[in-house]
């Protein structure tokens, strides 16, 4: 009998040892989902598109920025309040643009995995995927080392292999950036002369048509070659090179409409609904009144104040803005048709060419889009016409006026790169950007908090913040 109950516990204990150890191999994994190693990228593509987007395009960045082109008013008597006052510490704190700075990484690693499973891996050889993923890789870190300078690039987004990621010179991040946007345009062009179409619906912009992107990427190669015009004498006709390439494939802008045939609320709309933080700037409306633009009707729709006003930016719910955020339903410019005519025209003036055709196509299409936006005809075409021959300072104010409704982000660049170049075009009048002698207008922007805390490296680089204040950027002067 004893022997038969030691035989049952026996078995009982065995029993439970095999449950137990079975039990231990599922504990802290995902057994409902499949592993991410096995996931489609293009599964992938949408969230890398998406967050681009809404994250580094139209975020935080843009929104402050503004501010610093006065092609928007800060305001709400909070955050944008201080930004138009140009509240030193609210500026430096690296806080301020920790989350466009985690929110961008965290799209790279996306990125990053998606280039690696069409390179080795369960999506190998789509090479529409792959040359989609590098295109927004480039915008994602070039606006990142645009707004920042110096960022961690060769061992970022390495996830558990690299966690304080050392940080590299914002030259070496332009030459790697000039590296995969090449090799994005090889895959592009594979992708395109063979019809792939691996992406599909997934790709939110173009419906995974290759040859889109291609153009997208020849564009995308003007913007950040003629970023580097104050340091390189070649980067110009490099990126007039890249731009016409970019007009002959056929561009007709980079936006992001809907999603699931739904469409997509604009963050620039959803942010001035949710905080009334922005304002009309008279710097717009005192460019736009002389020529009688057509876009005055719907940026100052109310007041306009001027840069700097301090009551104007204790307003806590301004309701002063420009029309168009009030819609709700416009694109998001990953690159507007615009930009890359207006870089086309910089770039023939800057090497002796007439600039007219470029220049007028640029301004038609920033008119008529906007009016578009209402079902109206703006009459682009005349008011370009009315413009006439261009010079330098016309084609940047009118890059200025298109760029206000979500690209300040290219604006901030434009204005401190033609400053390196020893130029100026548009006229900042903000008394706040200089007090008591000190320069209070950012060359750049401080680090996320997250890093600062967590890696020696941005926390040496970062210091107390107000390095932004006097350190010039590799593209715009510095070192």
């Amino acid at each position: 009998m004893k022997k038969y109950i030691y035989t049952v516990l026996s078995a009982a204990v065995l029993g439970f040892s095999a449950c137990s150890e079975d039990t231990m191999d599922t504990i802290n994994k995902d057994n409902a989902h499949p592993s991410p190693e096995i996931v489609s990228a293009k599964f992938q593509l949408t969230d890398a598109i998406m967050s681009t987007g809404f994250t580094t395009v139209s975020g935080a960045y843009a929104w402050y920025v503004s501010s610093l082109t006065e092609q928007e008013f800060g305001s709400g008597n909070n955050q944008l309040m201080k930004a138009e006052l140009r509240n030193s510490q609210e500026w430096a704190a690296s806080t301020t643009f920790n989350n466009e700075w985690n929110g961008t990484y965290g799209n790279l690693m996306n990125i990053r995995q998606i280039i690696s499973k069409t390179t080795d891996g369960v999506s190998k050889g789509e090479k529409d995927i792959q040359g989609i993923a590098q295109v927004l890789e480039v915008i994602n870190f070039g606006i990142l080392t645009d707004m920042h300078g110096d960022i961690p690039y060769c061992e970022a987004v390495k996830g558990q292999e690299v966690l304080q990621p050392k940080i590299d010179s914002q030259k070496d991040v332009y030459a790697g950036l000039m590296t995969t946007i090449d090799a994005a345009i090889a895959n592009l062009t594979e992708a395109a002369a063979s019809n792939m179409n691996n992406a599909g619906e997934q790709d939110i912009v173009f419906k995974g048509d290759a040859s889109k992107w291609l153009a997208t990427a020849y564009a995308v190669k003007a913007r950040y070659l003629l970023h580097q015009s104050a340091v390189d004498a070649s980067a110009v006709a490099k990126a007039k090179e890249a731009a016409e390439k970019a007009v002959e494939l056929g561009f007709n802008g980079c936006e992001i409409t809907e999603f699931n045939g739904v469409t997509c609320d604009n963050p620039w709309s959803a942010y001035v609904w949710s905080r009334y933080y922005t304002g009309s700037s008279a710097t717009v409306a005192k460019l736009m009144e002389p020529t009688g633009d057509p876009r005055l009707f719907l940026y100052g729709v109310g007041a306009v104040f001027e840069p700097g006003d301090a009551e104007g930016a204790k307003i806590s719910a301004c309701e002063d803005y420009p029309a168009w955020y009030n819609l709700g339903s416009q694109p998001i410019h990953l690159f507007s048709v615009s930009e890359l005519y207006f870089i086309l025209a910089e770039c023939q003036l800057r090497s002796g060419e007439d600039a007219t055709d470029a220049f007028k196509t640029a301004v038609a299409a920033s008119v008529d889009e906007i009016y578009s936006w209402f079902d109206e005809d703006g009459g682009g075409e005349a008011f370009a016409e009315s413009l006439g021959t261009p010079d330098l300072k016309a084609v940047f104010e009118q890059k200025y006026l298109a760029q206000c409704v979500d690209e300040q982000v290219e604006t901030y660049n434009d204005i401190r790169r033609v400053e390196a170049m020893g130029e100026k075009y548009i006229n900042l009048t903000n008394p706040n950007n200089v007090q008591s002698g000190i320069n209070r207008w950012p060359y750049c922007l401080p680090y996320g908090n997250s890093s600062v805390i967590s890696n020696p490296y941005v926390k040496e680089a970062y210091g107390d913040g107000t390095y932004i204040y006097t350190k010039k950027t590799w593209i715009n002067g510095g070192k």
